[in-house]
C-alpha cells in the first residue's frame, strides 16, 4: 500500500442548525469560515492535493455552497472533487461515504483542520502504510501541545504516562475498519467525554482507564477486539495537528500561526 493509493474524505457538514462561530464571521458553514483570508475547506483541499492524494471527496449538507468558491467549483466540474451529501452526524457521514469499496483505503479528516500541512499528512500516511492495522488514528501528546501552545483548550484522553488529543486524522485501510465507524455512530454522543467513550467499548477497559493502567497503544490493542477491527495510533510530532478551529480562541490562534507560514498554492 502506498500513500497515492489513498483517497481523501473531508467532513464539512454542520453539526446543528446553527454555528455561532461561523455566524460571528458571516459564514453559513464553519467549513467555509475564512481563516487568514482563505476558507478552511479550501485550505484542507489544497493540503491534501499537495500531499499526493488525487481523489478527494467532501461530505457536506449543502453542496450548492461549494459553487460560490471558484477553486472548489472547478475541481468539482473536472471530477477531481466528488461531493457526498452529509448525514446528521460526522460518524454517519463517514459510514455512508465509506460504504463503497472504491473508497478504500481512505484518509478521513475535517474541514476545520485549518493548520493541517502536507508534512503532517505524509507522516501520518507513511505510518499507516507501514502498519497492518485496519484503522489508524492520529494522536498528539498533551505535553507537546501544552509546551507549544499553553493557551489552547483541548479534550484529552488521559492514560498511563501521557494524555492525548486527537488529530482529526483517520486512515481506513481495510473493509474491517468500517466496523469502527459503525461503533462510533452509536457512541458519538460521548466524543467530548473520553471516559464514557471508553465505557462504551467495555467495562474492563473503563476500569483500566480509570486506574491509568494502560498507555495509548495498550488501550487501543485492548479495545480492538470489541470494535471488530485492529486499531492503532500514529503519534504525530507536530503540536498543530491537535488544533482544529472549534471556538473563537482557536480561530485567533490559527490565524496567528498561519501568519508565519508560507501559503499552499491552489
Amino acid at each position: 500500500m502506498k500513500v497515492e493509493d489513498f483517497c481523501g474524505l473531508i467532513l464539512a457538514g454542520r453539526r446543528g442548525p446553527r454555528d455561532a462561530l461561523a455566524e460571528s464571521r458571516g459564514a453559513t458553514h464553519r467549513a467555509l469560515l475564512p481563516v487568514a483570508g482563505i476558507p478552511m475547506l479550501v485550505r484542507v483541499v489544497r493540503t491534501l492535493r499537495a500531499s499526493g492524494l488525487a481523489r478527494l471527496h467532501v461530505s457536506i449538507d449543502a453542496p450548492e455552497l461549494l459553487e460560490a468558491e471558484p477553486e472548489l467549483a472547478v475541481l468539482r466540474r473536472t471530477g477531481a472533487l466528488v461531493i457526498h451529501r452529509s448525514e446528521d452526524s460526522p460518524s454517519r457521514s463517514v459510514a455512508s461515504a465509506l460504504a463503497a469499496d472504491a473508497m478504500l483505503p481512505c484518509l478521513v479528516t475535517t474541514a476545520d483542520h485549518a493548520l493541517l500541512t502536507p508534512e503532517m499528512v505524509r507522516h501520518f500516511l507513511d505510518e499507516a502504510c507501514r502498519s497492518s492495522a485496519d484503522l489508524l488514528i492520529g494522536m498528539v501528546a498533551a505535553s507537546l501541545v501544552q509546551r507549544a501552545y499553553p493557551e489552547t483548550r483541548r479534550t484529552y484522553l488521559r492514560l498511563r504516562g501521557e494524555a492525548w488529543s486527537g488529530a482529526n486524522l483517520f486512515a481506513f485501510r481495510t473493509p474491517r475498519a468500517r466496523r469502527v465507524a459503525d461503533f462510533y455512530v452509536r457512541a458519538e454522543r460521548f466524543r467530548k467525554q473520553p471516559w464514557r467513550l471508553v465505557a462504551a467499548i467495555g467495562p474492563s477497559l473503563l476500569l483500566l482507564y480509570g486506574l491509568r493502567r494502560l498507555d495509548l497503544d495498550g488501550a487501543l490493542a485492548r479495545g480492538s477486539p470489541r470494535l471488530g477491527a485492529q486499531v492503532a495510533a500514529v503519534h504525530m510530532p507536530q503540536a498543530e495537528a491537535a488544533i482544529d478551529v472549534d471556538r473563537e480562541g482557536d480561530l485567533v490562534l490559527a490565524e496567528r500561526i498561519l501568519r508565519d507560514r508560507a501559503p499552499i498554492a491552489g
